[in-house]
């Protein structure tokens, strides 16, 4: 059985640094650089909105449509993939091994990606799915490990600090690449060239970083007894990679309230993560492409620079907040300021100061909508099966949504509007809000404390 804290201060410090790692690639290539940096090739080669691949009889691929769809691709993997992938991990014990191979592979992929250019828009849209792709694995048994350093009660601040300091070390490096990118004169570099060194580090932070946390995580109990199945062929693994995600939606029947909170997640989570990934698309399109001047890389990179710092704040506010009102009541708050931040983009984004304004209320509300997300979902799913349940929980995590970019994708391509597009991510706030509405948190908390600790391991047994 897992523990339920750390026996040190090592395993908490290595979990909260990991936010720290990765957050490097999710700021400065999902949320500043790949989107703008891809659709500007693409554009450069096929024309502001011309195809870029033909997918008959489902319908192109447009220059605009790009980014989006890439991150639609990643998401879609990732609902096949992850769920399986915690499954295993919780089965085989092999948490932190399958975190450390995930984390690689996107590691080289983030890397790789860093060196397309010219025609390469499509090779580089297939580097980035499958970077993010990898980067939503070690995610899911990231997640996992809340458990493993921080009590139920501890687990808000936990979880909101991890948040911060994610925005710290996301927002050092974007400073820097800033710098970079504005000085770029001065050291003989092209825009392009300074882009793509701004990724390269990123790759080079989460992997440098992310590879001292994942080696001092917390070891699996029961990794010894596990390792006689170590070399099985591939088709057991998958088998048992099954059966152990049978078991979890057995006992996902059997927490109705922890489902309802799952689909309101899901929902009010995919617009988040739409949003985080879109935005400097958005803005570098409406706010300059469409009124015919050059994009200000600077102007965007310092904007995501200052929600990344206002965003530790919010994190920590948040989180002092839900200790006083609820968590669940703090939550739902920051999810109707989600809609009203779309709204406003619709209606009333028109400068770079109404953008400012935008993201220091995005900035607030940010960290404490995943934070507490996060905490509160631990709480509602029962123990041994946290790799597995956060898997299922990924789906719709950080930067791997799939309805909100897909359905960004298909408005932003019949209308040839980002504002269009935008406006259409209110229904998931919305939507989210009401099934939020309809979950008796405390009772899905309940439920699962009462839930024997048996659905993955009685699946299993005998088969490993």
């Amino acid at each position: 059985m897992r523990a339920s804290a750390p026996a040190t201060t090592r395993p908490r410090v290595a979990w909260l640094l990991y936010d720290w790692a990765n957050s490097a690639f999710q700021t400065t290539v999902v949320t500043v650089l790949a989107g703008p940096y891809l659709t500007a090739l693409a554009q450069d080669a096929v024309g502001a909105n011309g195809v870029v691949c033909d997918l008959e009889p489902v319908g192109v691929v447009t220059a605009k449509a790009l980014f989006p769809y890439a991150v639609s691709l990643s998401v879609i993997g990732q609902v096949l993939l992850l769920p399986w992938l915690g499954a295993v991990a919780d089965h085989r014990a092999t948490r932190r091994p399958l975190m450390a191979a995930a984390g690689l592979v996107g590691v080289v992929a983030a890397f790789a990606l860093s060196w397309v250019q010219g025609a390469q828009y499509l090779l580089g849209a297939v580097l980035f799915v499958v970077a993010n792709m990898a980067f939503g694995a070690t995610i899911v048994l990231y997640n996992s490990f809340l458990h493993d350093v921080a009590t139920p009660a501890e687990r808000d601040a936990v979880s909101s600090r991890g948040f911060a300091l994610g925005y710290l070390g996301g927002g050092l490096l974007l400073a820097l690449n800033l710098v970079l990118i504005v000085t770029r004169e001065r050291w003989g570099l092209s825009q392009g060239e300074a882009v793509r060194l701004s990724m390269r580090s990123a790759a080079v932070w989460w992997g440098v970083f992310g590879a001292w946390s994942v080696w001092h995580l917390p070891q699996d109990a029961g990794m010894a007894a596990r390792a006689d199945a170590a070399g099985a062929p591939v088709r057991r693994w998958m088998r048992l990679g099954l059966h152990g995600l049978a078991g979890t939606w057995r006992a996902l029947r059997a927490l109705p309230h922890t489902r309802r909170f799952l689909y309101a997640y899901m929902t009010y989570n995919d617009g988040i993560q739409t949003v985080i990934s879109i935005a400097s698309v958005v803005l570098a399109q409406e706010l300059f492409v469409a009124r015919g001047v050059p994009v200000d890389d600077a102007f965007l990179m310092t904007l995501v620079l200052m929600i990344q710092f206002v965003a530790f704040g919010g994190a920590l506010l948040c989180a002092r907040l839900s200790a006083r009102l609820g968590t669940a009541r703090v939550l739902a708050s920051t999810v109707g300021v989600w809609a009203g931040i779309v709204i406003y983009a619709w209606g009333w984004l028109q400068t770079t100061r109404d953008a400012q304004v935008m993201g220091v209320v995005l900035a607030v509300v940010l960290g404490g909508s995943q934070a507490l997300s996060r905490s509160l979902y631990s709480r509602m799913i029962p123990r041994g099966q946290e790799a597995a349940f956060f898997g299922i929980y990924e789906v719709s995590e950080r930067g791997t949504s799939w309805i909100g970019p897909l359905l960004f994708g298909v408005v932003v391509a019949h209308t040839n509007s980002y504002r269009a597009a935008i406006l259409s991510l209110v229904v998931l706030f919305v939507g989210g809000l009401v099934l939020l509405a309809v979950t008796d948190t405390d009772q899905a908390e309940r439920d699962a404390e009462r839930l024997p600790h048996f659905p993955v391991s009685s699946a299993l047994r005998g088969q490993g």
